[in-house]
């Protein structure tokens, strides 16, 4: 296994684990749950600590693909840079869910406040993830770039066009 096989596999853990501690957090803020509401604050802060190992092996996986065909530097770069802002926004759901943690195992009267808060962070960070993860899509699958020329012909709407027409056949 190579570095560009690890990222692609760790880097489904924070999308998918940010996506299921926004669901925990959804219902236990509608439930008035505690217990799930603190669950959720865990999962975000596995999540910032499972987001720093997907980030680190972004650069060594670029060197793997760099020189593919079809690979252009400007997708690994604009991945690259969507990457970071995701990071920093995940990090930031990790601090700010373990200070809503503590609050609220203290029954401080701010955790009333900061659960809520987190919501809409935990929104855009696992917003940022799912646009970083479809970039980073973008760097070998073509087919996904919309517009984007393939070798067998060209794409419209997403629907390869190699000059003849699927399910129909010529009535020589």
């Amino acid at each position: 296994m190579n570095m560009a096989h690890l990222h692609l596999i760790l880097n489904h853990l924070p999308i998918f684990g940010t996506l299921f501690g926004l669901a925990l957090l959804a219902v236990g803020l509608l439930r008035n749950s505690e217990e799930l509401k603190r669950i959720s604050l865990i999962v975000f802060i596995l999540m910032a600590l499972a987001v720093v190992p997907t980030f680190l092996t972004g650069e060594p996986a670029e060197g793997h693909v760099k020189n593919l065909p079809d690979v252009s530097e400007a997708y690994i770069e604009t991945h690259e840079a969507a990457a970071k802002v995701s990071l920093a926004m995940t990090l930031l759901l990790g601090v700010i869910s373990g200070a809503a943690l503590a609050l609220s195992i203290r029954r401080a009267i701010a955790a009333v406040w900061i659960t809520p808060a987190v919501l809409g962070l935990a929104l855009l960070a696992g917003g940022s993830l799912i646009y970083t993860a479809s970039l980073g899509g973008q760097i070998r699958h073509s087919e996904i770039r919309g517009g984007a020329a393939t070798l067998g012909g060209n794409v419209e709407g997403g629907i390869e066009r190699s000059g003849h027409t699927e399910g129909r056949e010529d009535d020589d």
